[in-house]
C-alpha cells in the first residue's frame, strides 16, 4: 500500500480564474434546534456542530475504528480505491483490512493534531476578508500539487457491518418524515478528493474527524457540468477534473456556472439536496460518514432504476469497459 502523505511539488493551474463562488449558508447546530429542527429544505445548508452532540464525536477515532473486530475476532474488511474514480480511466481497487491502513493514517493524524489547515482552495486569509454574500475565486494551484494515486478507504458500509455503531449517531433526527437511509463511512489522508458528481437521494455528509472543501452546483447549472458517460451506481459523474485545473477543454464551461463552497470541519454536517453537483477535498485525515435518505416512492422509482442499470451493467449490457466499479483494462 502506497505512502499516506507525500508532500506537493508542482502548483499546476495556479494561474487557473475558474469560476464564481459563494458560502453556502450556515447555522449553528443550537440555533437549529431551538428553531424546531432542519424541516423540509431545498438548498444546501452546512449546520455547524451538529456531529459534536452525537456519541460518535468521542468515540469515532482512527485508533478506535482500527481495532474494529469481526464476530471470529478478525479485522474488519473494506474496499479501497486509488485516485479519483469519477474522471479518467478507473485504477486500481483492492478489499484490505483496515485497521494497519487507519493505524498508519492515525499516526499521519497526528501532526495535525491542534492545527486548523491553513491552506486549500480558500486559505484562511483570503477566508478572513471575503464579506457576506460577496463572490470570490479559488486557488486552484492548491490542486495542481496533489499526487494522481491516493489511495483511500471509500464506501465502507459500517453501520451495516457493525450495527451497534448506529447508536452513534442521530440518524433519524435529520430527516422530516419517513426516510430510508443508507450510510457510507468515508476514511484517508489529507489531499484526497472526490470528482464532481451529483447523487439522486439526498445526504446529510457529517464530517467527525478532519477538515475538508466542499464545492457544491446546484441542479438548473447541470448543462454547465459536462455530465459524463462513465457509469457509477446511484450518482451522475461530471467529465470535469479538478485535479487538473485548466487543462481540459471542459473548464470553458465550468467556469461560467455560480458556485458555492463549504468549509466542513470536524464536528459539522453539511446537506447536500439530490440532485446537486458537488466535489470534495480533504485538508485533512478525515472521518466522513455520508447518510443517503429517500422516501419509500423514491426507493421504488430512483431505486429501481438505478438497481435496474447496476444489473444490465454487471451483464455487460450497460457502459460497460467505461464506469468507477471495474479497472479500465
Amino acid at each position: 500500500m502506497q505512502t499516506l502523505a507525500t508532500e506537493p511539488r508542482l502548483r499546476r493551474g495556479a494561474s487557473v480564474r475558474g469560476p464564481e463562488f459563494r458560502f453556502v449558508p450556515e447555522v449553528r447546530a443550537a440555533d437549529l434546534a431551538r428553531a424546531g429542527g432542519f424541516g423540509r429544505r431545498s438548498g444546501p445548508v452546512l449546520v455547524k456542530g451538529a456531529v459534536t452532540a452525537w456519541p460518535a464525536w468521542e468515540r469515532w477515532s482512527f485508533e478506535s475504528l482500527a481495532g474494529l473486530r469481526k464476530p471470529d475476532g478478525s479485522e474488519a474488511v473494506a474496499r479501497f480505491i486509488t485516485g479519483v474514480v469519477e474522471q479518467g480511466a478507473t485504477r486500481e481497487q483492492f478489499d484490505a483490512p483496515v485497521g494497519p491502513y487507519l493505524r498508519d493514517l492515525s499516526r499521519t493524524a497526528e501532526r495535525f493534531a491542534g492545527d486548523r489547515p491553513a491552506g486549500g482552495l480558500l486559505p484562511a486569509r483570503r477566508r478572513a476578508e471575503v464579506a457576506p454574500g460577496d463572490g470570490f475565486h479559488l486557488d486552484w494551484g492548491h490542486l495542481g500539487t496533489f499526487e494522481p494515486d491516493r489511495v483511500y478507504l471509500s464506501q465502507w458500509e459500517i453501520l451495516r457491518e457493525f450495527p451497534e455503531l448506529r447508536r452513534d449517531f442521530a440518524i433519524r433526527d435529520l430527516w422530516p418524515g419517513r426516510r430510508l437511509t443508507w450510510e457510507y463511512v468515508f476514511v484517508g489522508p489529507a489531499n484526497t478528493v472526490t470528482g464532481f458528481h451529483f447523487d439522486f437521494p439526498d445526504n446529510w455528509f457529517c464530517q467527525v474527524r478532519g477538515t475538508k472543501e466542499v464545492l457544491l452546483v446546484t441542479p438548473e447549472q447541470s448543462h454547465l457540468m459536462c455530465p459524463s458517460r462513465k457509469f457509477d451506481w446511484g450518482a451522475t459523474l461530471s467529465a470535469i477534473d479538478i485535479t487538473r485545473p485548466g487543462a481540459q477543454p471542459e473548464w470553458a464551461s465550468f467556469e461560467r456556472v455560480n458556485g458555492l463552497y463549504a468549509r466542513v470541519e470536524a464536528g459539522d454536517a453539511l446537506f447536500i439536496p439530490k440532485g446537486t453537483w458537488h466535489a470534495v477535498v480533504a485538508l485533512e485525515p478525515s472521518v466522513s460518514l455520508a447518510v443517503f435518505g429517500l422516501t419509500p416512492w423514491e426507493v421504488a422509482w430512483n431505486g429501481g432504476r438505478a438497481e435496474l442499470k447496476r444489473l444490465l451493467h454487471n451483464l455487460g449490457l450497460y457502459r460497460r469497459g467505461d464506469c468507477a466499479c471495474h479497472r479500465a483494462r
